[in-house]
């Protein structure tokens, strides 16, 4: 079946099989690769994208069912070929690691950030709660958005602090 998708701004008319699901759509049909396939069971939040302001498992999410909604994905993150303020702070904290969760991790504080401009250290929690993530703790992610909502700073040991 024929879909319509806006998808970073841009809109895709594809054919679609009922049974193909967002995430490989947007991979094998649409040729955006950022968003991981990790569990294919909405358990991991790798493959997490933004659709129609709210965000979701796009392992979950069959094609069809996406038609007519607006999809944001990492690729969508960077503004004129520069990393958004988020992305650099994940960069500056080191809560890239081995970065397969990454884009999934982006999008659910995209999404939490939307909605909470200073989102509370629970409530970053809550939203990544759904993000599995093998290599960093979580606290430099944690600390990588405090710092993007200007919540962290350096005592005068150099040392960071929750504001």
């Amino acid at each position: 079946m024929k879909i319509t998708l806006t998808v970073n701004d841009q809109v895709y008319i594809r054919d679609a099989a009922p049974s193909k699901n967002l995430l490989h759509f947007l991979r094998e049909d649409v040729g955006l690769t950022g968003t991981k396939e990790g569990c294919g069971a909405g358990e991991c939040g790798a493959c997490t994208v933004i659709m129609n302001g709210k965000s979701v498992n796009a392992c979950l999410v069959l094609a069809p069912e996406a038609d007519g909604a607006v999809i944001r994905t990492v690729e969508g993150e960077a503004l004129n070929g520069e990393l958004s303020p988020v992305q650099h702070k994940f960069m500056e904290h080191h809560a890239v690691q081995c970065g397969f969760c990454t884009p999934g991790m982006l999008m659910s504080i995209r999404d939490l950030l939307g909605r909470v401009p200073k989102p509370s250290v629970h409530q970053i929690k809550e939203a990544i709660e759904g993000n599995f993530c093998r290599c960093t703790g979580y606290q430099q992610i944690i600390e990588a958005v405090l710092d993007v909502t200007g919540q962290l700073t350096k005592d005068n040991k150099g040392e960071l602090r929750h504001v």
